[in-house]
């Protein structure tokens, strides 16, 4: 998925070993003494310069939000004649692919990056090994979404400013609802999945009322060759036992079998075959996308930056969006300063500027999850420092290009009452410097279920927890 890393062969628990053991500094010194500037951790001058920050793809497309505000920043440098200029470096690939190419580049120092964008899943593993820097406390403040702000810390530190959020949500066809002769329920106050599956049921005896292209209720990301299954798989967990925990305060596995049981139970209720379309079990975020605007299902798990891509070819008529039943995971990205950074201060300038109020409201109203309240609450704050793109534009017929329903004060119509509620209630995925050797383990056991002669719950949970112990460290 969008938020989660690829699998690739090495082992996370091997390279975490190997950074550990490395040391914390990462690369070497940048050309260019400390003339000018100002004063980094250690007391010395930074020296004015580039300051490069390395993130993945922006889904908002080139020249998107993220260049915006760099941009932004970039101009307050000009007139404050500091001789500081940031630059956005795009890495490629899958995030997998990202992480390991900034765990390479931090600790060899063979990439001079300043500012790294890190998946919340893997701040705890850059933190542990010494890859970023600690930040001081003051820059995730009382307005950062409560849920939001815990992702920022590792042990008693802060290494990483959340700079855009992410949560599971509920889209639907509210257009297929009606077809069928359902009362369209308000979903936000849907708390339970078997509501759901009791509208699906109830939109397969509607038969030919739907279009030829309908085939199943919902689908979802249940690839297990990615993190798609393992963040279903978390909130399916999370939904059905309280106090959801596979792992402590210092990352050491802290799962029951009884617990996972209970999980597993859940989960498959959730991805039965009467309700879920077959192709979900080879599905990414791309895939259950194309199928949900083919009209192929009534329902669909995603992120929130589908709310703007959905609805350039589907009307406020034909598509609704909820709060994912039980619990939703929480994903997104934070900045963190690289410990070998010669522009330490300067860099902390820039993740402060870049995940302030008023960038945050930029974020919001360009598609992505704002990590502040203000953003969603103070109806004063306005987006100055960026132009959100196609917010307000035309094509050249005089059509708006972005079709995303807004409210009075500019925002994504669904953004205060629906988003925000839902990253308050979620969850985060087990916290842990290893957790590429949980997610891979969690994934693999549960891609049983999808297969010709699944095992029993009760026998699968078994064994997930021995393989989990040996994955994760003990207390």
């Amino acid at each position: 998925m969008r938020n989660g890393p690829r699998r690739g062969v090495a082992s996370t628990a091997v390279l975490l070993a190997l950074l550990l053991t490395a040391g914390c500094d990462g690369g070497g010194d940048r050309p260019g003494g400390p003339a000018g500037g100002q004063a980094g951790p250690g007391g010395a001058a930074d020296a004015p310069g580039e300051i490069v920050l390395a993130s993945g793809r922006d889904v908002t497309g080139r020249g998107g939000i993220r260049q915006q505000l760099i941009e932004a920043w970039n101009g307050e440098q000009e007139r404050k004649g500091s001789g500081y200029r940031a630059r956005l470096v795009e890495l490629p690939g899958s995030a997998d692919q990202q992480r390991s190419q900034l765990l390479g580049a931090l600790q060899s120092g063979s990439a001079e990056y300043d500012v790294v964008n890190l998946d919340v899943t893997w701040v705890p593993e850059f933190a542990a090994a010494g890859l970023v820097q600690p930040l001081p406390d003051a820059l995730v403040d009382a307005d950062v979404v409560k849920s939001v702000a815990a992702t920022a810390r590792w042990k008693d530190a802060v290494y990483a400013v959340p700079f855009n959020s992410d949560v599971g949500l509920l889209f639907y066809r509210r257009d297929y609802l009606k077809s069928a002769g359902i009362t369209v329920p308000d979903l936000g106050k849907v708390t339970r999945w078997p509501v759901v599956q009791q509208l699906i049921g109830a939109l397969d005896g509607a038969g030919r009322k739907l279009p030829d292209a309908y085939r199943k209720g919902w689908t979802a990301q249940l690839d297990a060759s990615y993190e798609g299954l393992t963040v279903n798989g978390v909130e399916a967990f999370a939904s059905a036992v309280d106090d959801f925990a596979l792992t402590d305060g210092d990352g050491r596995y802290a799962g029951s079998v009884d617990g996972l049981k209970t999980g597993l139970d859940e989960m498959r209720n959730r991805t039965q075959a009467a309700y879920t379309l077959p192709d979900a079990v080879h599905s990414d975020e791309a895939d259950t996308l194309t199928d949900f605007t083919a009209g192929h299902t009534a329902f669909l798990r995603h992120w929130p930056y589908a709310y703007r891509t959905l609805h350039q070819s589907l009307s406020e008529d034909q598509l609704g969006v909820a709060p994912l039943p039980g619990r939703a995971v929480l994903g997104g990205q934070n900045l963190a300063v690289a410990r070998g950074s010669q522009r330490s201060a300067a860099a902390r300038q820039l993740v402060e500027f870049l995940t302030g109020k008023e960038s945050e409201r930029c974020l919001l109203d360009a598609g992505f999850a704002a990590t502040r309240l203000s953003a969603y609450e103070d109806d004063q704050l306005t987006c100055k420092a960026a132009k959100p793109p196609g917010q307000a534009t035309a094509a050249p017929t005089g059509e708006r290009t972005d079709r995303m329903p807004r409210d009075a004060h500019g925002r994504p119509g669904y953004a205060r009452d629906t988003l925000l509620p839902a990253l308050e209630n979620a969850v985060q995925r087990p916290r842990t410097p290893l957790y590429g050797a949980f997610t891979q383990t969690f994934a693999a056991e549960l891609a049983r279920l999808q297969g010709d002669d699944p095992p029993s719950d009760a026998q699968l949970a078994k064994e997930l927890d021995a393989r989990l112990r040996k994955a994760l460290p003990r207390g």
